[in-house]
Parts: structure tokens; C-alpha cells; sequence
């Protein structure tokens, strides 16, 4: 097929999304008023109440949104099906919030979502914690791919304890340069799912160091 023909595909698929990428807000939206620091400490057979930040939200919503464009771009025929897969994959809007819960999952002996505070307070879980997730792809307005993972844990009075963290960002090269092939461009799209994996894996290690620390302490006192 024509590179002029590829690329006006590749550019409509993620036009179709560039006006409804999240913007990241660092505000107390994405955590509770401080109260102080806890002085209970994570351990591995405490229930965990999850809730998700304003971001995690913006973010899933964005993510499903580039999710469905990316889909109906993959049905096209004129499209490269190695293109198609690749924004397919890397748009995935669980693959993020599945890991994240599966890491909690392997830390703590249960893990429930909830979608209230309310619903927290109610259910009285050990630990709380508030998800805070922000992912922001390649369009035709942006080569810049970021992913950050913030988990924030508070004790059942909502108090702080700790936090894991994992965050990726790479400036990705631009994809509607005339002469690249197929298989060059998929390849760098597919960058994508990389950096979401690497700064998942980045949250994994601080996970399991906060509340080995945490074991550890416990631990010691007694």
C-alpha cells in the first residue's frame, strides 16, 4: 500500500483521541486530608479496601476511548494489521488496573474494590488504599508515552502509612514520517506497551519493598 495512504490511517486512528488525553492533577483529589501518620504497620494477612483517584478514573475512561478507536481502526483493510494489533495492544484498558490489583493481591490476604469512600468506611477493611494511575499515548499531537502508578496506603482510621510507586515516560519518534514501513512503525506504537509494563513492574519492586520493610518492622518490635 501507498506510505502516504498508511500514514493518513495511522493519523486518523489517533486523532480520534488526541482532544481527550487526561490531565494529570496533583491535587487532594488523589489522596486523603492529612490526619497524620499512621503508626500501624502492612502486613501480609490484612484485607485491603481500593479506591480509585480522579486520575485513575480520567485515565480508564481515556484509555477505553483510544481502546475503541483503535479497534474499529483494526478493521480496516487498508490498515497493516501489524499497525492495528500493535495500537490495539498497547491501548489495553486493563491491562493496567489488573496488574495493579494482582500485584495488591499477592501482598495481602484479600483485596476489594470499592466506589466510594462510604463504601470503605462501611466495610471496614485493615488498609486503604487510594489508586492513583495517569497513562498518556502517541497521537498526532503527541510523541510523548508516560505512565505512572501511585499507590497510597492508609491505616482503618485513614491515616497514612506508606506508598509504592512506579512511573515510565519516553519521547517516542515520530510515526508519520514519509518512508518508514509497516513493520518500523509498528514496532515503535508497540513502544508503548513497554513503557506501561516497565513502570508496572518499577510499582511491583517499591510494592513488595513497603511492605517487606513493614513486615520486618513488625517483626522487630515484637
Amino acid at each position: 500500500m501507498r506510505i502516504s495512504t498508511l500514514l493518513a490511517l495511522v493519523a486518523v486512528l489517533t486523532t480520534g483521541v488526541a482532544a481527550t488525553v487526561p490531565a494529570y492533577a496533583a491535587d487532594p483529589a488523589c489522596h486523603f486530608l492529612p490526619v497524620g501518620d499512621s503508626t500501624a504497620s502492612l502486613q501480609r494477612t490484612q484485607s485491603v479496601g481500593v479506591l480509585y483517584s480522579e486520575n485513575t478514573l480520567n485515565t480508564i475512561e481515556y484509555l477505553e476511548q483510544y481502546h475503541a478507536v483503535a479497534l474499529n481502526g483494526a478493521k480496516n483493510p487498508a490498515l497493516d494489521s501489524r499497525i492495528s494489533s500493535a495500537f490495539v495492544k498497547s491501548s489495553d484498558p486493563t491491562l493496567a488496573i489488573n496488574w495493579l490489583k494482582g500485584s495488591l493481591q499477592k501482598e495481602f490476604a484479600s483485596v476489594t474494590v470499592y466506589d466510594s469512600l462510604d463504601a470503605v468506611v462501611q466495610a471496614h477493611p485493615d488498609v486503604v488504599v487510594m489508586l492513583d494511575t495517569y497513562s498518556r499515548l502517541v497521537s498526532k499531537r503527541n510523541n510523548q508515552v508516560e505512565a505512572r502508578f501511585l499507590a497510597k496506603f492508609y491505616d482503618s482510621n485513614l491515616q497514612y502509612i506508606g506508598k509504592a510507586e512506579g512511573s515510565r515516560e519516553q519521547q517516542m519518534p515520530s510515526v508519520w514520517v514519509h518512508g518508514k514501513a509497516a513493520p518500523e512503525i509498528a514496532a515503535q506504537i508497540d513502544q508503548q506497551n513497554g513503557v506501561q509494563v516497565d513502570a508496572l513492574k518499577q510499582f511491583d519492586a517499591s510494592l513488595k519493598v513497603l511492605v517487606t520493610s513493614a513486615s520486618r518492622g513488625q517483626v522487630a518490635a515484637n
